[in-house]
């Protein structure tokens, strides 16, 4: 019976200390640097994701590339159909299981991404002088640590886990 009462006398924790809210404003704070480059570059956030991914990592099952982009499954169906469109990516049948496909970056965007990526660093360096080197290599540590955190027991299963 304590335990009901306890929850019964919680109260709601305020905005203003909300995870959640407070990882939504960072996020907004650090992508209104970058929206500008993705405008000029005609791909949406999650698309830039998986071009960066697969440039990074080489070809990839979607499991593994939704893992690496923070994507849901669902979502990267759609944008792997539109990159296709765009003769961005191609699909081929993973020789380690023919049921898979492997996702691989057309080698023209390898030359695009990679020239691309000189002003993504420049933005990110305008945000290290803004906020500060060491407070951004703390920041990117802690959040590593939180996206480690095990997932609660009744966990949705549609997402894929890190």
């Amino acid at each position: 019976m304590a335990d009901a009462n306890s929850q019964s006398n919680l109260q709601p924790r305020p905005v203003s200390k909300s995870m959640p809210i407070a990882l939504s404003r960072a996020r907004e704070a650090v992508m209104l640097h970058f929206r500008p480059l993705l405008a000029e570059r005609g791909y949406t956030e999650q698309q830039w994701r998986v071009l960066r991914v697969l440039n990074e990592q080489g070809p990839l099952d979607a499991t593994n590339l939704a893992r690496h982009a923070a994507l849901l499954l669902p979502s990267l169906t759609r944008i792997l159909k539109v990159l296709e469109d765009r003769n961005t990516i191609s699909r081929e049948v993973n020789p380690a299981d023919s049921r898979r496909s492997l996702i691989t970056l057309e080698q023209s965007m390898v030359a695009y991404i990679d020239s691309e990526m000189k002003k993504t660093e420049a933005v990110y360096e305008e945000i290290i002088n803004q906020f500060g080197a060491s407070n951004t290599a703390e920041l990117l540590r802690l959040l590593a640590l939180l996206a480690e955190l095990d997932p609660p027991a009744l966990s949705n299963r549609h997402l894929v886990q890190p």
